[in-house]
């Protein structure tokens, strides 16, 4: 019993991963598994996850980002400059190590100093803004997000145009969360220094693995070939740290892998290849919206762009497809269960909030695409 236990709580923990195993395994009964499965894999956005993923853990345990905490939210004045301090940096931030990881490195510490103020109504909001934040800010960059990493993997469009394409709708968002933090008010809040994180700078740590930023940098701008790119930031991390190794998100790996498998099937099938071409062509960018809500948006992604080649409408879909509902980026679950372990947690008006909140934001930048 205790096994059947263990095994439905990582479903449930691992739900993404799940199904993308179930569907892999399914549509692997209808097309025999052959040699053309490996040429369904995209190993270069594989190589490029599990290395951003090594690095920004890295830059975490040499205490960069509490560092960079503390000194900011010392010079916070009151209630709102807090809010406008923690937005920007989930915003700012994802562009660089992720969404997921933003919200990892600064949720926790949002939690324990508005422990300090008592205050669950601006706890909800602010944790939701900051969620919010990290989703659309991620959207500008190719490495924000996994599903931009593999999408810009497979358009080789350079890193101008994507940014270009994306910067519109990344100012807009970020105007929109300015104005969303205004309407909290600017009651005085001071932080004690003894609840700041505690961690020093460890200096030489800090320029190695900046130093392997830059080169996954210059890996996904094509000027250093991903194989290499790979075997330098595990041979260091093994010298600096083997212990990091085990801190990178296979599960997200494994899905990406199993999703790879299941859409490469599916292109297969004559079928159900021309039912979903039919579906998604000139409709990319409202298709993937939706299919974000149900699927999120990373595995969106991968399996509507084995239908059409407008990969662009595909990249700003399934980037505003990542507000709305709770699943439509997986990142979001990750500010959820902070919040639910917090003591005396109102789990249920966190999700009344979180969705009106996300579906304004959603709202105004599907209005600002149409127009």
């Amino acid at each position: 019993m205790e096994l059947k236990d263990k095994i439905l709580r990582f479903i449930k923990d691992e739900i993404v991963f799940s199904i993308a195993m179930i569907l892999a395994i399914i549509s692997a009964f209808i097309v025999t598994p052959n040699k053309d499965y490996i040429g369904y894999i995209d190993f270069r956005t594989l190589a490029l996850l599990l290395g951003l993923m090594l690095v920004v853990q890295g830059l975490k345990c040499c205490g960069l980002f509490d560092g960079m905490v503390s000194l900011i939210v010392k010079r916070v004045k009151s209630k709102r400059s807090l809010a406008l301090m923690l937005v920007s940096l989930c915003f700012f931030s994802s562009m660089l190590i992720t969404n997921d990881v933003a919200l990892i490195t600064f949720v926790p510490f949002t939690i324990m100093v508005l422990a300090l103020v008592d205050d669950s109504r601006f706890s909800i909001y602010l944790i939701i803004l900051e969620t919010v934040a990290a989703n659309l800010g991620s959207m500008f960059t190719p490495i924000g997000n996994p599903q931009n990493l593999y999408l810009y993997s497979i358009t080789g469009m350079g890193i101008s145009e994507f940014l270009k394409l994306m910067l519109p709708y990344t100012a807009l968002s970020y105007v929109m969360l300015v104005l969303a933090v205004m309407l909290i008010d600017k009651k005085p809040f001071g932080v004690a220094s003894d609840t700041l994180p505690k961690s020093k700078l460890n200096i030489r740590s800090l320029f190695v693995y900046v130093t392997l930023f830059v080169l996954c940098i210059l890996t996904v701008l094509y000027v250093i070939d991903y194989r290499a790119m790979l075997v330098i930031v595990i041979l260091v991390v093994l010298a600096m740290d083997r212990r990091l190794l085990l801190k990178a998100d296979y599960i997200l790996l494994l899905t990406f892998v199993a999703f790879f498998v299941f859409i490469g099937n599916m292109k297969n099938i004559p079928a159900i290849s021309d039912f979903l071409a039919h579906l998604v062509s000139g409709r990319e960018v409202y298709v993937s919206i939706a299919a974000s809500q149900v699927v999120s948006n990373v595995p969106a992604a991968m399996l509507l762009s084995g239908f059409t080649t407008n990969l662009k409408g595909l990249i700003i879909g399934t980037n505003l497809g990542g507000l709305g509902t709770i699943i439509a980026s997986m990142a979001s679950l990750i500010s959820y269960k902070f919040y639910c372990k917090i003591s005396g947690s109102n789990q249920k008006m966190y999700m009344i909030r979180f969705t009106i909140v996300n579906l304004l934001f959603l709202g105004v930048l599907v209005v600002f695409y149409i127009i």
